[in-house]
C-alpha cells in the first residue's frame, strides 16, 4: 500500500498537545521498562467528544476536530493482519463512536477474529439510537466511564444531566445482554488529586447500589488514577496542586506494579496513525523509543518486532505504579 504521500510528521499539532505539564514531567528517575509480547493495539479514533470531563487526560471535547481518516483505519487493519500476536483492538477517543469510520473498523476487525473493546462514555448511546444494538451484534466488549454511582458527583465531574443519561445507557445495554452474556465493565476516576480507593471494595459498592436503585448489572469495575497531563494536569497547575500530587504518586510507587503496566504489551495509535508506548505518552507527544527518536507511523512498524524494546518513561508514569497500580484495565495489584 502506498502511503508516503499522506505521511506528515506531527510538528505543530504535537506542540499544542504538550501543555505546561510536559517540562515538569520530562526529567524523570522512573525505573527502566522494556516491552514483552505485544497483544493489544489501542487506537485513538479522534479527540472529538460529546462531553468535556474535568479529569480528561486527552483534553477531548465537542470543539475538537481531530478525526482518524478511512485511509488510516485501513492502515490499522493492515498492521493487525500482519501482527499475529495482537488479539485485542482497544478503541478510544474522545468518543470513538463519533468517528464516521468507527463501525467499519469494528466490523472489519471482528472479521479478523479480534476481541474489540469500545471505551464508551454511555451518553453517546442517546445520540446514536442504534449504537447499542450494533455493539451487541458485533459482541463488542464495552468499558464505560462512570466515575461515581452518585448523581451529584458524576454531574460535577462530567456535566449536568450526564448521570441520568449514563443510567439510561446502562439499562439499555443490560436489556441487550450486557453485564451477563456480553462484557460490560465500568471505570472509576477519583474526583480530584487523590489515589483511587480499593478496586475490590468500590466494585462491591457499585454493584450493590446500581442493582438496588436502578436494577443495573455489570461485570467488573476498573479504578484508574487521574494522570497529571492535559486538562487534569493543567487544572492541578492552576490550583497549585501539581507538585503535591506528583509527590503523592512517587511516595505510593510500588515496584511490584512494574511487572504488569499496560505499556509492556500494548502500543497506542493516535488519530493520524502515529505510534506511542501508551495513550498518556501520546498526549504528551513522547515518541516510541527506537534508535532514532522521531514519531513513527503504524505503516513503518509492519513486521517490526518490538519485544525487548525500551519504553519511553517520564514522571507521569508514577500514576500507573502508585498504590494498587492503574492501567486501562484497572488496578494492577
Amino acid at each position: 500500500m502506498c502511503v508516503e504521500r499522506t505521511l506528515h510528521r506531527p510538528t505543530a499539532i504535537l506542540q499544542y498537545q504538550m501543555l505546561a505539564t510536559l517540562p515538569l514531567l520530562k526529567d524523570s528517575d522512573f525505573p527502566l521498562l522494556k516491552r514483552t509480547t505485544l497483544d493489544t493495539l489501542q487506537v485513538n479514533l479522534g479527540y472529538m467528544c460529546n462531553q468535556q470531563c474535568l479529569h480528561c487526560h486527552v483534553n477531548a471535547g465537542p470543539k475538537r476536530t481531530e478525526i482518524m481518516t478511512l485511509e488510516t483505519c485501513k492502515q490499522i487493519l493492515s498492521y493487525l493482519r500482519m501482527t499475529s500476536s495482537i488479539k485485542t483492538l482497544d478503541l478510544t477517543g474522545g468518543a470513538p463512536e463519533l468517528n464516521p469510520n468507527f463501525r467499519y473498523l469494528v466490523t472489519a476487525a471482528k472479521e479478523e477474529g479480534l476481541n474489540i473493546i469500545d471505551r464508551c462514555n454511555l451518553t453517546i448511546l442517546s445520540e446514536q439510537p442504534d449504537l447499542a444494538e450494533f455493539l451487541a451484534k458485533q459482541k463488542v466488549e464495552i468499558i464505560a466511564s462512570l466515575p461515581c454511582y452518585l448523581e451529584e458527583n458524576v454531574d460535577k465531574q462530567r456535566g449536568k444531566g450526564t448521570f441520568k443519561e449514563s443510567i439510561t445507557g446502562l439499562q439499555q445495554l443490560n436489556a441487550l445482554g450486557y453485564g451477563t452474556d456480553l462484557a460490560l465493565n465500568l471505570v472509576f476516576n477519583p474526583q480530584g488529586p487523590n489515589l483511587p480507593a480499593s478496586q475490590v471494595v468500590l466494585e462491591a459498592d457499585y454493584k450493590k447500589f446500581l442493582k438496588d436503585k436502578y436494577d443495573i448489572v455489570f461485570n467488573q469495575l476498573y479504578t484508574i488514577c487521574n494522570m497529571p497531563i492535559q486538562r487534569f494536569g493543567s487544572s492541578l497547575i492552576t490550583k497549585g496542586q501539581f507538585q503535591n500530587y506528583m509527590q503523592l504518586l512517587r511516595d505510593a510507587h510500588s515496584d511490584e506494579n512494574l511487572k504488569t503496566v499496560m505499556c509492556r504489551n500494548l502500543i497506542s495509535i493516535d488519530w493520524q496513525g502515529y505510534v506511542y508506548d501508551c495513550d498518556f505518552n501520546q498526549m504528551l507527544g513522547l515518541p516510541l523509543h527506537l534508535k532514532i527518536p522521531i514519531q513513527r507511523h503504524i505503516y513503518e512498524l509492519i513486521n517490526v518486532n518490538l519485544e525487548g524494546n525500551p519504553i519511553t518513561v517520564a514522571q507521569h508514569c508514577y500514576g500507573c505504579t502508585a498504590g494498587q497500580g492503574s492501567s486501562c484495565g484497572g488496578a494492577l495489584s
